[in-house]
């Protein structure tokens, strides 16, 4: 048996997921989560305390199996998710439903099978969030929409399980493979200098995650820094 306390990162194949995995591997042992299983191998190759964790978070089947062989859990983060945009006229049903599957009830159901792991360790819950599930604009509406419900989750959780620590982190654009490619169906150029890099919101993860006992920060938002 070991004292070092176990945390799942999903979507830690790349962005802010792995960036997560890096900065949580020095003082824990990292489930690395995610569909890719050959670049969960090449992370945790890199990461001598960490090992691969592949599963599709949309399959329920898969889930419930991986999930039943976690028996105390630390830390949860939740990194995981698509950005599928468009209006409210061009995005039919299915775009919304994608949103909503990964984004959201992919993150319900891992918490809830994962429940009785995070309340015998009294763990925490980090759910990487957006600004737009803060604030939504046009064009965004399928995921802003999953995401102000991942803000809803993380309220509930936070009542329903005192036990637990709940934070949600609200980052602003982040430079990630997601973000070249909204900005790619905005039709702008890409200026990697203008957002947030992925260590910054893991520091916020980290952060949040090596608060004294004493201390819940249920929310925490970053935005980056105008460069003129």
């Amino acid at each position: 048996m070991t004292d070092t306390p176990t945390a799942l990162v999903t979507g830690a194949s790349r962005g802010i997921g792995a960036a997560v995995a890096h900065a949580l591997e020095p003082t824990h042992r990292v489930l690395l989560g995610g569909r890719d299983a050959s670049a969960l191998d090449r992370l945790a190759a890199e990461l001598p305390g960490t090992e691969p964790w592949p599963v599709d978070l949309t399959d329920g089947e898969a889930l419930r199996a991986a999930t039943a062989k976690i028996g105390e859990l630390d830390v949860l983060v939740h990194c995981a998710g698509v950005a599928d945009l468009g209006t409210v006229e061009a995005a039919d049903a299915s775009v919304w439903r994608r949103n909503f599957e990964v984004n959201l009830l992919a993150v319900v159901e891992l918490t809830r099978h994962l429940l009785p792991a995070l309340r015998a360790s009294g763990g925490h819950v980090v759910l990487v969030n957006s600004g737009q599930g803060l604030a939504a604009r046009e064009g965004w509406g399928p995921y802003a929409a999953s995401k102000f419900g991942l803000r809803a989750f993380a309220d509930v959780l936070r009542a329903e399980e005192p036990k637990l620590r709940v934070t949600s982190i609200f980052p602003g654009r982040t430079d990630t493979e997601m973000q070249q490619a909204v900005i790619a169906g905005e039709g702008k150029d890409y200026a990697p200098e203008q957002y947030l890099r992925p260590d910054s919101v893991a520091t916020a993860v980290v952060t949040a995650v090596s608060a004294t006992p004493d201390a819940h920060l249920t929310e925490l938002v970053l935005r980056p820094v105008p460069r003129a």
